[in-house]
């Protein structure tokens, strides 16, 4: 922990100032405005946490906020100093966007998807939003099994979620020896924005030659603590007009694709 808090504040301070705004900084951090302004002042010093959600922002360790404000300049205007480092990209910076906001999507959920391997039936698999330094990290789980042909198969992936424009984006990639990217978007919409998220889902089908796929996806939230066991055992295929799909994920899977357009 710090114990100098002027040169702390001198540092964030320059921090801030190669940003537009002061205010778009706590915002993109998550970070309430009146604290912030405490760190700024010298007021106090932030948790330990909160240090590393403010270093990860600029592109720093949570060290580099002690060195000597000559240093921590230099470092800054170097080549290489601040902003994205050799593992960051500009994609990278994308994520968490709005944590504040992003933070209301934590826990689990149920993900429902028209198959493309399984030609008229409905996916039901389930995922977890974590928050883990200063990001949004997701798990999806998919269990399937085909009585006819006895297959069993079991896919993982692990992503990061962003919240931009009353969007949720998240990005995942497949774990095992023939890894994908698929991206989700979702839509927070109406009375359910709380339960139903509904968007899209763009990737790839490993049963149909690897052929690229878009297709309806939502989501459907069972909080932050549900029967771990009972969620992993609900998941498999569904017909697209089984009675154990909640009616919403029926109405939005199985609507006419210009109605769900238009609602859209």
């Amino acid at each position: 922990m710090f114990t100098d808090r002027t040169n702390f504040a001198a540092n964030l301070r320059f921090a801030c100032s190669t940003h537009p705004s002061v205010a778009g900084v706590c915002r993109e951090i998550g970070i309430n405005r009146q604290q912030f302004n405490r760190y700024l002042s010298g007021q106090t010093l932030p948790s330990a946490y909160n240090t590393g959600l403010i270093a990860r922002y600029f592109g720093i360790s949570s060290e580099d906020f002690e060195l000597s404000e000559m240093r921590f300049r230099a470092m800054f205007e170097s080549p290489d100093g601040a902003g994205p480092r050799a593992a960051d990209t500009p994609l990278s910076e994308a994520f968490p966007g709005d944590m504040r906001r992003l933070r209301a999507y934590l826990g689990y959920y149920e993900l429902f998807h028209k198959s493309l391997s399984w030609p008229g039936k409905i996916v039901r698999s389930c995922a977890r939003l974590r928050e883990r330094d200063g990001q949004v990290e997701v798990k999806t789980v998919e269990r399937m099994y085909d009585q006819e042909q006895e297959f069993r198969q079991v896919s993982k992936y692990l992503g990061q979620a962003a919240f931009w424009r009353n969007r949720l984006f998240i990005v995942e990639r497949g774990l095992g020896q023939q890894p994908i990217v698929c991206e989700t978007i979702l839509m927070p919409f109406g009375e359910y924005q709380r339960n139903y998220l509904r968007g899209v889902t763009i990737g790839v089908s490993w049963r149909r030659e690897n052929l690229p796929y878009s297709g309806r996806t939502i989501w459907r939230s069972v909080g932050s603590d549900p029967d771990l066991r009972r969620l992993l055992q609900s998941c498999g295929v569904l017909s697209e007009k089984s009675r154990k799909l909640p009616l919403p994920v029926r109405r939005y899977l199985n609507e006419p694709e210009n109605e769900a357009v238009t609602a859209s």
